[in-house]
């Protein structure tokens, strides 16, 4: 007799509603980052020719608030997981053409900010170019989008959800960044 047939139908009844919430949880946008969200950011532009994906993450509200669960040691961290609706990272390893990849970059930044998004920081040095880019929605940062690259690699972060200046400003000044200017 199979295993199968040996569980009662109350219990097959049971196992069955289990499994269709476990489908409609992973099918309902909460494990990956949601492509409606006002932080989304469009980071496709970049010629197949010239590129190799490598890595290609997004993760949604649901994983955010379930990994926010193991943070036990900063509180400010664990906030910041929860306030989040969802993080990409896609990479790139540059296979041909390094100037073909940098104009494709700045294109993707000119498309960005028609979009809306507000371009915060720009950084060209060595080789490199770095573009932030920050998306308001009624006065609070629904995004943030970071472009990079270099001879050998572009990076893309798009992380979404209602961030909080004070967190960035944080953030910014762990990794030793330098404030962009601000008028007055």
């Amino acid at each position: 007799m199979s295993t199968l047939m040996l569980i009662r139908s109350d219990q097959m009844n049971t196992l069955k509603i289990g499994l269709l919430l476990l489908m409609a949880a992973l099918t309902g946008c909460g494990v990956t980052a949601p492509h409606r969200n006002a932080g989304f950011a469009d980071l496709d532009g970049l010629s197949m020719w010239d590129v190799d994906a490598t890595v290609s993450l997004s993760i949604g509200p649901t994983l955010l608030h379930l990994a926010s669960h193991s943070i036990e040691d900063d509180p400010q961290a664990r906030a910041l997981m929860r306030q989040l609706d969802g993080v990409r990272v896609k990479a790139y390893e540059i296979e041909d053409d390094p100037l073909a990849v940098a104009e494709d970059l700045g294109e993707i930044n000119a498309r960005l900010n028609a979009d809306g998004w507000q371009q915060v920081i720009l950084v060209r040095e060595e080789g490199e170019t770095t573009y932030v880019l920050m998306k308001m929605v009624d006065d609070k940062i629904a995004g943030l989008t970071v472009l990079t690259a270099d001879k050998s690699e572009v990076v893309f972060v798009n992380v979404m959800g209602e961030l909080q200046p004070e967190m960035l400003a944080d953030t910014m000044a762990a990794l030793d960044v330098p404030a962009p200017p601000v008028d007055v």
